[in-house]
């Protein structure tokens, strides 16, 4: 299924909202005007609306920038929560860079690591069609999620066994096609792959998929980049400093231009951040600023161990923090040091990573509550500027995720994108709420379906809760899901 999404609905010209949330804050009466090139061409507030103005049925909020997210791994979710299942029954394997032995059969350290050789067997069997398939369902699920844009961390790069495709960007338009089908704007981040470990100079055979060089990785980004697909852009992602070679960072990073994002897995495991001083003589974020690599086209993924030191030497290099929070409470990660953070105006941005939530609300509702159950406080992430934690937490996922997906604006801005969410007041969960606490009852009270229509580049994708392609691809899905599991049946 390659077709768009253009054919949900007629891009409006001009809509008004009775409440909406722009960069200064809540305004009341608000008229948008649409240009032809899906932007906000114009925003004015305290006006009534016009005759020939579309209403927007409910309060608006921008569109939220998914920072980190691995496709195909959609395919694994839920699928790794039991001991002693088929999808545990694998071999011994080497695991980290100190050479510790995993051994997932008996349980005995099921960790990231083991999860890690578990997801394998799903990055090994998957096929293009299947990729599409799973993609477009995610994508789907994102958008009803309030995600209007998703940075893809992309590594797989060849056929099971190995081999690069007749067109070696084959999985990439895979992804491409499917963000087509959903409506969702995608930055695609081709990865930088390049061996095991820190003192492991070649891929594993079950990496055998993910090989990439400097040169590839940029001449990946400069076709994807150029591709002529309007929602859609690029960037580049290096996996982590174990899997790539000093040289090869740097090689990759002169490469790059002034408005190329470049992210990288970072500082997520302690055994990553131990083998980083064994091999380099220094933290992993440390490294990279006595590098003099760091600098506001950088994306910190997870930064889960980030001690204060290196998150100051972030915020002096205008890099950016994407955090995970589902994924790395799903992996066991740890906490990260959020006070810190937010003090630091880092930007930060949210991401779903492997796919086990896909609501920005659940993320940040998550994130916050693990700082509560590890500080055994209330509004961690609040501030006397900003009292709401959700609002609060909301803003600066909003800020950071501009940069993240290689933006200059976003949100509900003259010359940012035409991306919009409209809340659905009728739902139970907002019954009743006073306005001011609007995004306090959105994060924290919940289950909820809170998004009623979701435009994207002046186009409803999403409207009264109907995705047009939503039916034809959960099909599709549910077959590709049925033939990668066959054997766990």
């Amino acid at each position: 299924m390659t077709s768009t999404i253009s054919s949900l609905s007629l891009k409006p010209k001009r809509l008004w909202a009775a409440r909406a949330w722009l960069e200064s804050g809540w305004a009341e009466r608000v008229l948008f005007t649409i240009g032809e090139d899906g932007h906000w061409a114009n925003i004015v507030v305290d006006t009534d609306q016009p005759i020939d103005a579309t209403i927007v049925n409910g309060v608006a909020l921008p569109g939220m920038v998914n920072s980190h997210s691995h496709a195909f791994q959609r395919a694994f979710a839920g699928m790794a929560e039991r001991r002693g299942c088929r999808s545990q029954n694998i071999s011994l394997s080497i695991s980290t860079d100190a050479n510790k032995i995993t051994n997932a059969n008996t349980n005995t350290n099921d960790n990231f690591w083991s999860w890690r050789d578990r997801m394998y067997r799903v990055a090994l069997r998957i096929t293009p069609d299947q990729l599409e398939a799973v993609a477009a369902q995610l994508f789907i699920e994102l958008l009803r999620g309030g995600y209007t844009q998703v940075c893809e961390f992309h590594y797989l790069q060849h056929d099971p066994h190995g081999t690069p495709y007749d067109d070696p960007l084959r999985l990439f338009w895979a992804v491409a096609d499917a963000a087509d089908t959903a409506g969702i704007g995608l930055t695609m981040l081709p990865v930088l792959y390049e061996r095991a470990g820190f003192s492991q100079p070649n891929l594993r055979d079950d990496q055998r998929r993910f090989a990439s060089t400097p040169a590839s990785v940029w001449a990946a980004r400069e076709a994807l980049h150029h591709c002529g697909r309007p929602l859609h852009n690029a960037g580049v992602a290096i996996h982590s400093l174990r899997a790539a070679s000093p040289q090869s960072i740097a090689v990759l990073r002169d490469l790059t231009t002034d408005n190329t994002p470049i992210h990288i897995h970072v500082s997520e495991q302690m055994q990553e951040v131990e083998d980083c001083v064994a091999t380099l003589g220094a933290r992993p974020i440390a490294w990279l600023a006595q590098e003099k690599l760091l600098d506001s086209r950088w994306q910190l993924v997870h930064a889960t161990h980030a001690v204060e030191c290196e998150i100051a030497s972030i915020a002096s290099a205008g890099a950016g923090f994407v955090v995970c929070p589902s994924t790395e409470a799903n992996l066991g990660d740890g906490f990260c040091d959020l006070p810190n953070w937010l003090a630091s105006r880092v930007p930060m941005s949210i991401g779903s990573d492997s796919h086990i939530s896909r609501d920005w609300r659940e993320e940040l509702r998550l994130l916050e509550y693990g700082q509560r159950l590890q500080k055994q406080q209330r509004n961690i992430s609040s501030s006397i500027a900003t009292p709401s934690t959700a609002e609060r937490l909301w803003q600066r996922s909003q800020s950071g995720g501009a940069a993240a997906a290689g933006f200059k604006q976003w949100g509900l801005a003259v010359g940012a994108r035409a991306d919009l969410l409209v809340v659905n007041s009728d739902d139970a969960h907002l019954l009743g709420i006073p306005d001011l606490q609007l995004m306090d009852a959105l994060v924290f009270s919940s289950p909820s379906s809170p998004w009623r229509d979701v435009m994207v580049a002046g186009q409803w994708v999403v409207r009264d809760h109907h995705h047009a392609n939503a039916a034809a691809v959960a099909e599709r899905f549910a077959g590709a899901m049925r033939a990668l599991w066959k054997a766990e049946q």
